[in-house]
């Protein structure tokens, strides 16, 4: 669980990355998660596009992707919201 003060560290950090995945109308399936699981490793916070075309609104897919790969939800802003897991292997980022 993250504390006010992690959560808006990694908003800071958010703001400057784009979206490397989009939500469509096929949503949210295995091998989505897979992938998404891959780039948290690699990259420990991620930002996803949810698409007009997709079912989901994007807190909902936030919040069922972040269960779905053990990892934190960050924050949605209109149709992008962010995730944060820590790597196991490849610790890049130090939260406060």
């Amino acid at each position: 669980m993250l504390t006010g003060k992690q959560r808006s560290y990694l908003k800071s950090i958010a703001n400057g990355i784009d979206p490397i995945f989009q939500i469509g109308k096929n949503g949210i399936n295995d091998n989505f998660i897979k992938q998404v699981d891959d780039a948290l490793e690699a990259r420990e916070i991620i930002k996803v596009n949810v698409l007009n075309n997709s079912f989901l609104n994007a807190k909902d897919a936030a919040n069922e992707v972040a269960e779905l790969t053990n990892s934190e939800f960050v924050q949605s802003i209109g149709n992008k919201f962010v995730l944060y897991r820590e790597s196991k292997d490849k610790k890049k980022i130090e939260l406060p």
